[in-house]
């Protein structure tokens, strides 16, 4: 670590660089290998995750999803996919499974009878 900089080290969107050097700071960045940049997508979906379930207002819930979504759309990008494609996905495992519009949660399952 420089002396008195702030270490950081972690994946941040593009336009932050810019917004630091117009604060009149100096960002120290590097462009991350293929593997480093997916488990860094990975590690921010977990914070931005962790950030909406940690949201206090319907407001800050909204702003947190959207960063969970463009973390969701890099990771789909990164592999070769898109939201379209996702869409697609999640509506037929809706058409076949259902939503969570009943907000169900399942207690428990009895036990299959074999008729033994």
């Amino acid at each position: 670590m420089r002396g008195g900089s702030t270490a950081v080290g972690k994946l941040v969107r593009d336009r932050i660089p810019d917004i630091i050097r117009a604060s009149g700071r100096t960002p120290h960045v590097t462009i991350m290998r293929p593997d480093t940049y997916r488990r860094a997508l990975i590690d921010k979906l977990r914070e931005e995750v962790a950030e909406l379930a940690a949201a206090p207002t319907t407001e800050s819930l909204v702003e947190e999803a959207a960063d969970v979504l463009g973390v969701l759309t890099a990771i789909a990008v990164e592999h070769g996919a898109d939201l379209a494609t996702i869409g697609d996905i999640a509506r037929a495992k809706r058409n076949e499974r259902g939503g969570f519009d009943r907000r169900l949660c399942l207690d428990d399952v009895d036990p299959l009878h074999t008729g033994r």
